[in-house]
């Protein structure tokens, strides 16, 4: 799992990065200042959890036989594509009522850290 993690992380870390300098390069100009803000939330968030990935794959390596760990990676993903994927959406298109699925990824971000701090106190 490490290496998948790993992986994971790095292209949403580029697609984090990417996302966010063609918000502020762009888009500025073009969307309304609320969604280019919903927009910047989204790339925030990306840029955090894909973070969170790396930081997974470097504990899936170590704790190999953790499926909370691996639980944990894959809800940080789903989290990525549910939260920071809808606000993209939202913000492009202007169509508010995607907004209802970003808290769904909101929980699986939330979901991802117990995960990790389950595993941490299991491990001690």
């Amino acid at each position: 799992m490490f290496k998948i993690f790993l992986i994971l992380g790095s292209i949403n870390g580029f697609l984090a990065v990417g996302l966010g300098a063609f918000g502020a390069h762009g888009l500025k100009g073009k969307l309304p200042a609320d969604l280019l803000e919903v927009y910047q939330t989204g790339v925030q968030y990306h840029m955090y959890h894909a973070i969170a990935l790396v930081f997974t794959a470097l504990l899936a390596d170590r704790f190999s036989s953790s499926s909370l760990v691996h639980t944990s990676g894959w809800a940080f993903l789903i989290g990525i594509i549910l939260f920071s994927g809808s606000l993209y959406a939202l913000s492009l298109s202007g169509i508010r009522v995607l907004g209802a699925i970003t808290p769904i990824g909101g929980v699986a971000f939330l979901v991802g850290w117990i995960l990790l701090a389950v595993a941490a106190m299991k491990s001690l």
